[in-house]
C-alpha cells in the first residue's frame, strides 16, 4: 500500500510549493478514482471545483484559524504521517490541552458515513467545526469569531467570492475544507492490483496467505469487508472491542499491591491508592453512547479503514497500541461474541 502512499503525498507535500495547477489535478483525481475505490456518494449540494479545493487546502493547514494562532486541522492530520499524528497516543490542542482520542486518518473520508470515531456528524461539510470550537483542539469562543477572523486577513480577500462568489461564511468554510478532504483518496495499491485489476504477482505469496487468513480464520473481514470490485475495509459501524471498557476499570479498593523495582533489586509494594494518587486522570469516554444515549452503544467506536494502516500508528480509538502486531494479538485474544 506504500505505492498507493506515494501518489497521495505526492499530491501532499505539493503544498508548500504548489504550481497553479495543483488543485486542477486533486479534482482529476476524484474524476478518476484509484483502481479499488467505489464512487464517491453525490455532492449535488456541494460539487467540486478547483477553487473550492484551493480554498480548502489553505483553510487546512492554516494556523490563523485558531484562537491563539498555533493549531492547523494539518497538525493533528498530517500528509507526512498517513494524515493522522504518529507521535502521540492522543494529539494536543493549543496550549498542549489533551484531546481524549486518537487522530483518524483524513485518508478516504469521503467515504465515511459517520464521521469522528463516535460518529456525532453525518457529513464533511460539517464536521470541521466541532474540531474549530472544541476548547482543547483549536479553543475558538464560536464559529462566528472564526468566520470574522478570515474576514479580517487580507489574503483571503477574493478567494471567498472565487469558489462561492461571496464571502466568508460558516456554510461556506465547511465545503471548502470538504472540497479539501474530498481529494484525499488512496488506491490502486499492490493489494488492489492484485485483487481487482488481475496482477497474480502484485502481491507476494507471504501477503497472499495473509489475506487468505484475513478472510478466513482470523476473520477480520467481519468489520474489514472486501468486495468483488472495490474495498474501503470497513462496515462504517460501531463496536465494542473490549478497550473502552477496560481503559476505565478501577482497581477494587481490596486489590492487593503490585510490586514495583525503585531501583536495581529494591522492590516496593504500591497499592490502588498510591496508584490512583500518582496516576493522571481519566477523562470519562463512552464512545459512541455519548451521541446516541443507547446502552447498546457504550465503548463502541468506529471501525477504521485499513488502507494504508502501515502509516496511521498508533491503533485503537485511544492510541494505546504502537504496532500492528500489538493489534493482532488483541484481537486474537479477544472474545469476538462481544463484537
Amino acid at each position: 500500500m506504500r505505492r498507493a502512499w506515494l501518489c497521495v503525498w505526492c499530491l501532499a507535500a505539493s503544498v508548500l510549493h504548489a504550481g497553479e495547477d495543483f488543485d486542477a489535478r486533486a479534482l482529476h483525481r476524484i474524476e478518476r478514482l484509484p483502481l479499488g475505490l467505489p464512487p464517491l456518494p453525490a455532492l449535488a449540494d456541494n460539487p467540486p471545483t478547483r477553487e473550492k479545493i484551493a480554498l480548502g487546502r489553505k483553510l487546512f493547514f492554516d494556523r490563523r484559524l485558531s484562537v491563539n494562532g498555533t493549531m492547523s486541522c494539518g497538525m493533528c492530520h498530517v500528509p507526512e504521517q498517513g494524515f493522522t499524528s504518529n507521535e502521540l497516543e492522543t494529539p494536543v490542542g493549543v496550549e498542549g490541552r489533551t484531546v481524549r482520542r486518537n487522530s483518524p486518518t483524513s485518508l478516504n473520508g469521503a467515504y465515511v458515513a459517520k464521521l469522528f470515531l463516535d460518529g456525532r456528524e453525518n457529513s464533511l461539510e460539517t464536521q470541521p467545526m466541532s474540531p474549530l470550537v472544541a476548547h482543547n483542539e483549536m479553543a475558538n469562543p464560536s464559529m462566528g469569531d472564526v468566520i470574522a477572523r478570515i474576514r479580517s486577513l487580507e489574503d483571503y480577500n477574493g478567494e471567498f467570492e472565487a469558489a462561492f462568489g461571496g464571502g466568508p461564511t460558516e456554510d461556506r468554510l465547511g465545503q471548502a475544507l470538504a472540497s479539501w478532504q474530498r481529494t484525499m483518496v488512496a488506491g490502486n495499491s499492490p493489494f488492489d492490483r492484485w485483487k481487482f485489476g488481475g496482477e497474480k504477482n502484485a502481491l507476494t505469496a507471504e501477503q497472499q496467505r495473509g489475506f487468505a487468513l484475513f478472510t478466513g480464520k482470523a476473520r477480520c473481514f467481519t468489520c474489514h469487508p472486501v468486495g468483488e470490485q472495490f474495498a474501503t475495509f470497513t462496515d462504517d459501524a460501531f463496536h465494542d472491542t473490549g478497550i473502552g471498557f477496560h481503559r476505565q476499570e478501577v482497581a477494587p479498593a481490596d486489590a492487593s499491591p503490585v510490586p514495583v523495582e525503585v531501583a536495581p533489586g529494591v522492590f516496593i509494594p504500591v497499592g490502588p491508592d498510591y496508584m490512583k494518587m500518582i496516576s493522571e486522570k481519566q477523562e470519562p469516554d463512552l464512545g459512541r453512547f455519548e451521541v446516541t444515549q443507547n446502552p447498546r452503544d457504550m465503548w463502541g467506536y468506529r471501525t477504521p479503514s485499513l488502507r494504508n494502516v502501515a502509516l496511521t500508528a498508533p491503533y485503537m480509538h485511544d492510541g494505546r497500541f504502537a504496532a500492528l502486531r500489538d493489534v493482532v494479538r488483541h484481537y486474537s485474544e479477544l472474545d469476538m461474541e462481544r463484537l
